[in-house]
This record gives C-alpha cells, structure tokens and sequence, in this order.
C-alpha cells in the first residue's frame, strides 16, 4: 500500500484549505461531558509476554522497506527505517503508549516539568544518572545544547528538514547539577514534549559537517539498548547489535537485523525463512492466516479455508470433480484419458508445492491492528473546478466514507469507522469528530453546490483539438501516462482488498449477486441512510434508493439515487476530474478504492479520469507538483498536531520568485483562520485549552473540503510464532529490549487468532 511519509515526526502528512466568506462551525463535541477523543479502535497486537519467558540470545530478521540514506532523522532524506534505528540505538526523552500520547521514558528521564511561565516558559529536565553514551561519557545539558543549535534555523550550514520547536528556544544550559538540563523559550510552546527526541550526541550536531555528514552511514556514538554495527548497502540490510554500556533491561536479542525486501517478494522470504517479521499486504496475510490454522492431522492440509469456509479438497477440487477426473482418466477413451492422467500429474506437483509452502508458512501468524496513520482523498484546489469550493464541498458531499472505510478494513476482521479528524485518530487526546462542519453524505446537496457554482447536467460541451476537460491538466507526457495505465490494465500487481474485477459491466459478480451476495432486488440501503438525502426513514429502509445496479423500473419511474447522472458541463467544458493514482505493488487498495469514488462521484455527474502512475514517481512529480485533481495517500498521526500539522495546513503564501511556497501543503488551499487557531493551540500551556483550538481548527479543515480522511490504515504483520513483544505495535513505540523469542515450553499460551475474512482479488 501507498504510504507517504518517514515516520512519527520526521515529515507529517498533508493537506490544507482555501475557504471565501465566513464558515458556520457546530459545536464541539468537546462541551459535552463525554470524551470525544474515544479510545483506540484497535488494540496493539504484538503478543506480549513477561521478560521471564523469552530466552537470551537470537538473531531478529525483520523486513523493512529500504536500507535508509542516511542515520540522521532530522534530514530530509529519512525515511521510516532511519526512526526504527533511531527508536532502537537513541535517547528519547518521551515515547508514545498504546493511546498515542507522549509518556516519559524512565531510561533517560526521571522528571521534566515546566517550572516557570512568566517571564518566560521554562522546562526542567532532570536525567537518568545512570544515562551515558556507548562512550562513556554521561548525557547532559552540552548534548541538548549542540542538538538545539543545529536545529534552530539559525545557521543555514546545517542541513535540517525541520526545526519546528527548535525555533522558540532562547537558551539551553546546565541546570543545579549535571544530572539537569534547563531550557529557556522565547515564546510559549506547547508541544515541548515533542523535543530532544531521538537525541544525538553532540558528536553528531556539534558542527554542521558532522551534522550534514557524520551520520549518514554510521553512528559511532549511541545510547540506547542496541547499537548500529554496520549499515551493509551491497547486502541491503541494517545490523543492530547489543549495547554493552546499556543500563536498563538488557537486550534479550543478540542482533536486529533490519532487512529491505520489496513487499512483493516478502511471502517468498517467509516461506524460505530468511525473515522472522514483515508487514504484509493482505493477500499474503490471508494466506498466513490460512497457513496457520487448525490442520488434517493424517495428511496436514488445513481444515478451513480463508473466512472460516471449509477447505478445498484434494488439489483444491470439490468430490464431484474428483470423482470425474478419476472417470476419465481410468475411462475407454485413451486419448481424453491420457491427457487427464497428464492433468493430475500436472496438478499433483502444483499441490505439492502449495503443500510446502503452506507448511513453511504455519509457523508463522498474522499479527494486526491499525496503523497511527489515516489515508485520505486530496482535493488539488489550486486551480479547475476544484478552486471553488463549492465544488470540493460536492465532492466530499458525494463521498459514502463509511462504504469506504468497510471496504477496506472490514474483510481483514478489523474495525471499519471513518476517521472524523485531520489532526488526530480515535483514542488520541486531540481526537473529535469534525466531519459535521462538512455534512454528511447528500447527493442531492452535492449537485445543489454544483448546481451553484454554475455547472448544469447536460450542458453543451465545446472541445477544440487538443483541448482537455476541465480538470485535468493538459499533459505533454500523455503517451508516457497511457503506457502507464495499459501496463497497470489486466495485469494489476497489486492486492485487492475488496476488488470488483469479477463483476460484469453492470455491476453485478460472475453468479450474477452482489457484492453482499443478495440479488439485485434486495435495494435496501446500509442503516437505513438514504444516498439522496441523507435521511433515515421509520422503516429502516432507504425508499429513496430504488433498485441496485442493474435492476430496472417501468419507463417513466424517476431514476433511483445511485444511477449516474447526467455529466455535468460549464462553459462548453465536461467537469471531469484527472484522479492519478500509484501502479506498483501494494498499490490494489488503493485503486479499489478509487474505483468506487469514481461510482460515488458519476452518481452526481462529476466524471473522472484515472492515471496510473510508478510508484516513484506518484509523489514528487504528481502530488507534490500538484498535477494531479484528485489523490489518495496516507500520512501517519502526530502526537504533537499543533507542532507537525500546520505546515500541512498551513495557508500558501507568495515566495520571493514569484512561485507560490506550499511547504507540505499539497492540496494548496488554506485560511487564515485555521492559521491564527494553530498558533493559539501552540502558544498555550493549559491541554484543554490546546485541544480545543486544534478541535476548532480541524472543523473549520472539513469545511473547507481540501482533504477527506477516509480510513485508518491497516497493519498487517507476519510474525514468526515464537516471537514475542513484537507485531502490529499501534501507536506504541516499540521496545526493542524486550523483543525475543519464547523459550521452550513458554510457547502456545497465546491462541491462535480466528481467520479472517478472506479479501477479495
């Protein structure tokens, strides 16, 4: 799956507004006496287990996406393998829990507490005495200095991605002793929390060389339970081993061993046993899932197939077929039985090999939650229909986020719910529903905006040679885009979660149902929510959908809410959407989703154009370049929103070329408001007070409509079974002293998990 983004902090999501007039905001949920921020929606899942049970020693081989270019996460070329080094190898005055908040870490802090305000705001940090770098030398007050001097943006020689925070420290100095560190801001901040974490030594921020180059490929100095022993590009892989001068909880590990495997080639290093953990896409985890399910005892084969369903039986053959083939092949006539015998030998060597496999894979389980991260529909609204915002208001009016969200998440047995928040997820302190300042789903609303903003279904549509619909962007590489698309068409690589690919053209399976298995006469609309209006009647039933995809009323009956309008058109253009999308591995859900946003949107006659683009390319030269309408991607949730989310949606202002400097704000659209409500929550030391400036903020973000959250993310990881303390961490940081394997007769207290719904492909 498509995932932008490097890790907690390291480079945030995306997305911000352009709003005309005065928004009308609802209440917060946070006036009421109930907590909006909810919990989790699903818990951490990394088969824990007592330091007691797991044995000393091992070697972890765990799948990452890349060999990282560089050790250094506050540069811009860290990815999300230089954070698990740095979790792993660095100080780190705070970690996340289990609900996304920031918890002190006692192996490097023993307390930290503002102490003053007035004049200024003053943070106290008192250290671990025990606390020293694989050196010897203690952590202290000249540590947090050097670090804050390279990040403050004062000097230019230092090559930062980010010095948010850093900024509005006045001085760093030592405190009453060694042991503290006293910082000084010159203006309030309220996400102190967020800083010295990872800390380097100042070894690395001392000077701009050794900042720029010193940890790029190497950390000679480190302090945390595991230490980096080589970063091997030629054998793609990161060796962390043991830190002898560690003084907390030992490492129960002897090595991590971080190693980058493309997520299509990840089942084949399971199966070979060269990984211990991976995430997983879902096809692969259905087939662990499988794999590691209750088995024939006389001939090994599992029991129950994916979902619960029984398995197939013998080559994967019903007893009718079986009993068939074994009539032919023992049959009169030679020819036919010749060419059956060939076919179950044939079928036979492919049964063995799927045998093999499935047993190299039971001794793994599927491991999943959700990921600290949502994935969203980017609305591009710097130029087309989309800089109105009335027509980004349709579009996200058109949206059923609670199909969406099902889709996704609901075959993989997870919690199926639609994000409510820009700035947070469910169970995080600044988490609440805003979506209300949005609306909910309303075709007819929808097409009253369009209708408002002057384009009419049906219109005249005038298209000179060489002329684009509106929206999409006239683009010289048309022929580099279509290669594109035709190498994505049939021969898609990625992994449909829930896909429609067996479903005819008009909508319906292969065995002529539904997606839900129902006939097409059973139109009943989930909840009893009417698509057209939004309104639930008595009944439960949706009396405003009419018949499903496919079914058909007497000639002159009003077409059902669902069936596609008429295209709409304005000033001689089609309003048509260029909607680019990622073509590589993984990508499938992504492209499912899309596929039934594009229904949603035809349902108020808003067409769209789909352009398959690589994967490397998707980013930087599609959605950070703005070519594109339309966009699906994902970005990981902050603890520390008023800090990581307002460049994000941060108003774009002139730069001094004339070019207009969006910093992460891809979808180009913002407001002052929101601006002055980011600077207020970050100015203020009282947490309620903070939580409810970011609160107002995210509604006035949905009203805007530049961005849509759809779903949080799923995790999905292949963890061997005697691995314990690691798997789908949540939004927990994960403790890398405490992960290991199980020692012999500690295994099998876990249950297995049920199977899970298999997903469609």
């Amino acid at each position: 799956m498509s995932h932008v983004g490097v890790g907690p902090r390291a480079v945030m999501r995306a997305v911000a507004f352009l709003t005309t007039g005065v928004l009308a905001v609802p209440a917060l949920a946070g006036c009421t006496s109930e907590d909006p921020a909810g919990k989790p929606l699903a818990e951490q899942d990394v088969a824990a287990a007592a330091r007691a049970r797991i044995s000393d020693g091992g070697t972890l081989r765990w799948a990452v996406d890349s060999v990282p270019d560089t050790l250094n996460a506050f540069q811009s070329d860290a990815d999300a393998t230089t954070t698990r080094v740095a979790q792993a190898v660095l100080p780190s005055m705070y970690r996340m829990d289990e609900t996304g908040s920031p918890v002190r870490n006692p192996d490097y802090l023993e307390s930290a507490e503002v102490v003053d305000t007035e004049p200024k705001q003053v943070v106290v940090y008192k250290l671990n005495q025990q606390a020293v770098w694989s050196d010897g030398r203690e952590i202290g007050a000249a540590d947090f200095a050097a670090q804050w001097r390279a990040l403050s943006g004062k000097d230019s020689a230092y090559w930062t991605a980010r010095n948010a925070g850093y900024d509005r420290i006045e001085k760093v100095e030592r405190g009453a002793n060694d042991l503290e560190v006293k910082v000084t801001f010159s203006r309030p901040y309220a996400d102190w929390k967020a800083l010295f974490t990872p800390l380097y030594p100042k070894d690395v921020t001392g000077t701009p060389d050794a900042f720029n180059d010193g940890a790029r490929r190497a950390l000679k100095v480190s302090a945390g339970p595991f230490a980096v022993k080589k970063v091997d590009t030629k054998g793609d892989q990161v060796v962390l081993t043991g830190n002898p001068r560690w003084w907390g909880e030992p490492a129960k590990l002897d090595e991590i061993v971080l190693r980058a495997v493309p997520r299509d080639e990840r089942v084949s290093e399971l199966v070979a046993g060269k990984l211990d953990l991976a995430e997983i896409d879902p096809e692969t985890a259905d087939e662990v899932t499988l794999a590691a399910g209750p088995r024939d005892p006389a001939t090994g084969t599992p029991l129950m197939g994916p979902g619960g369903t029984p398995a197939a039986g013998p080559q994967g053959r019903s007893a009718a077929e079986a009993l068939r083939s074994w009539a032919i092949a023992n049959g009169s006539d030679e020819e036919a039985a010749e060419e059956e015998v060939l076919a179950r030998e044939e079928r036979g060597e492919a049964e063995a090999k799927a045998r093999r496999r499935q047993q190299a894979l039971s001794g793994f389980e599927l491991r999943k939650s959700l990921e600290p991260a949502y994935t969203q529909l980017a609305l591009n609204g710097a130029e087309g229909p989309l800089a109105d915002e009335r027509v980004r208001r349709a579009v996200a009016r058109a949206l059923d986020r609670e199909e969406l969200a099902e889709a996704v998440l609901k075959p993989l047995g997870l919690p199926a719910e639609p994000v409510g928040s820009h700035l947070a997820l469910s169970g995080q302190p600044a988490y609440a529903d805003g979506s209300g300042a949005l609306g909910e789903q309303n075709a007819k609303e929808a097409r009253a905006l369009l209708a408002d903003a002057g384009w009419v279904p049906g219109g005249p549509v005038k298209k000179k040679d060489g002329e684009e619909a509106a929206g999409a962007e006239k683009d010289e590489n048309k022929d580099e885009d279509k290669k594109d698309e035709e190498k994505s068409e049939g021969g898609d690589d990625g992994t449909y979660i829930v896909g429609e690919d067996d479903k005819n053209k008009d909508g319906k399976n292969k065995d002529g149902k539904n997606d839900d298995g129902g006939n097409d006469d059973a139109g009943d609309a989930k909840d009893g929510a009417d698509r057209e209006s939004g309104e639930k009647h008595s009944s439960g039933k949706n009396t405003a959908q009419g018949g499903a995809p496919g079914a058909y009323a007497p000639k002159g009956t009003a077409a059902p809410a669902g069936a596609a309008a008429a295209p709409l058109a304005k000033d001689g253009k089609e309003l048509t959407l260029r909607f680019v999308l990622p073509s590589g591995p993984g990508s499938g859900t992504l492209r499912t989703v899309a596929d039934r946003i594009t229904d949603m949107l035809k349902e108020i006659g808003i067409g769209t154009r789909i352009t398959k683009v690589p994967d490397e390319s998707y980013f930087k030269d599609h959605i950070a370049a703005g070519e594109y309408d339309l966009a699906l991607y994902s970005w990981p949730a902050s603890a520390f929103p008023a800090t990581d989310a307002r460049p994000i949606y941060a108003k774009p202002v002139p730069a001094a070329d004339g070019s207009l400097n969006v910093a992460q704000n891809y979808t180009r659209v913002g407001t002052d408001q929101v601006d002055q409500l980011f600077d207020r929550a970050l100015a203020t030391l009282d947490q309620k007070e903070s939580r409810d400036l970011l609160r107002k903020a995210d509604s006035r973000i949905w009203a805007a409509a530049g961005s849509v959250p759809l779903y949080q993310r799923p995790q999905l990881t292949a963890a061997r079974k005697n691995l314990a303390n690691a798997g789908a961490f949540g939004f927990g940081t994960p403790v890398y002293e405490d992960m290991g394997f199980l020692k012999k007769g500690a295994q099998g207290s876990r249950p297995t998990a049920p199977a899970s719904p298999s997903p469609s492909s």
